[in-house]
């Protein structure tokens, strides 16, 4: 399926603008204390989780560790996928400091509660300067196995191909500028791909053979194209994901500046398909250069059933 009703989300310990990534990441704009940004970003975190749960998706909350310091562990999306087989893949970083963010402890979290049954490590492409940053750097048509992914420092072809070897995706590779004419450094600022829509910045794309090829697939793929504007993808109006409430019902999550951003016409779009939720997340946005997608990764491993996690729990417990 292309949604799940079940995410995985990391909070912060010591949030802050990371010096690190802001070199590829033109969407970060760094000028708080850390002290404030923590605060801030605690309490947007806070207020996000709760809005998915009210609309009836199922968050798993890990908590972060203040040492070591991983500044971007609020975006796990980047490190770590679940897939329906059973497996999680982890990726490779391009920042130094994000590296730390794959942690044991987190994939333990998860085997708690969901069927967990192989791990494929592509991080050793990092010792070359290979990186490929999960479902940032991928934009997932998992119902039709199409990987779709812009070209960028955070997005190298060898580790690419390890991923369409793993999992049989096709890569549709493609290049993205913003509206000052620097790369986009993920392609889930540019673009997701829901059920039905597809939301995506065509202006992004300079070469009219690539823009046609991707709106000819989406459209293939029985996607509506909702196309927005270089300002708007700006506004973090790409950085959007569709999941699927426990009640069956589909929601668009995305960041209430983003939603701001919209016109009417595409609010309608979206709404006609699904329930938005708003996340307030403007001091993650602005110092940290990713959205509210970027703050989930799908669980689309099986379930546990009652039986095993009631055990689980027991354990849990009694430590």
């Amino acid at each position: 399926m292309q949604t799940t009703a079940h995410v995985l989300m990391v909070r912060p310990a010591r949030f802050v603008s990371n010096p690190e990534t802001a070199r590829s990441n033109a969407f970060q704009q760094p000028g708080l204390a850390a002290e404030a940004a923590q605060r801030q970003a605690l309490e947007e975190f806070e207020t996000y989780a709760a809005l998915l749960r009210e609309a009836g998706i199922d968050v798993l909350v890990i908590d972060d560790t203040a040492e070591p310091h991983t500044p971007d562990s609020i975006f796990p999306n980047n490190w770590v996928s679940f897939h329906a087989d059973g497996r999680a893949l982890l990726y490779p970083m391009e920042a130094e400091n994000r590296r730390l963010e794959r942690r044991p402890e987190v994939l333990a979290a998860v085997s708690a509660r969901f069927a967990l049954k192989e791990r494929v490590d592509l991080s050793g492409f990092e010792r070359t300067g290979c990186y490929l940053e999960g479902t940032g750097s991928m934009v997932l048509d998992r119902q039709h196995r199409i990987a779709y992914v812009c070209r960028s420092s955070r997005s190298h072809p060898l580790a690419m191909q390890a991923f369409v070897a793993q999992t049989g995706y096709r890569a549709v590779w493609f290049d993205a500028v913003d509206q000052r004419g620097v790369p986009v450094y993920h392609t889930n600022v540019l673009m997701g791909v829901g059920t039905r829509v597809a939301v995506v910045c065509l202006e992004a794309i300079a070469d009219d053979a690539e823009r046609q090829q991707l709106v000819r697939l989406l459209q293939a793929t029985g996607k509506q194209v909702l196309a927005i504007s270089l300002a708007q993808m700006g506004e973090f109006a790409g950085n959007m994901l569709e999941l699927r409430s426990q009640r069956g019902r589909a929601v668009w999550a995305m960041s209430r500046r983003a939603w701001a951003a919209l016109d009417a016409a595409q609010r309608n779009m979206i709404a006609d398909h699904a329930e938005p939720v708003l996340a307030p997340i403007d001091t993650i946005e602005r110092l940290g250069g990713g959205g509210a997608r970027c703050m989930l990764a799908e669980i689309f491993l099986p379930r546990l059933g009652a039986k095993h996690l009631e055990t689980s729990d027991a354990a849990c417990l009694a430590k």
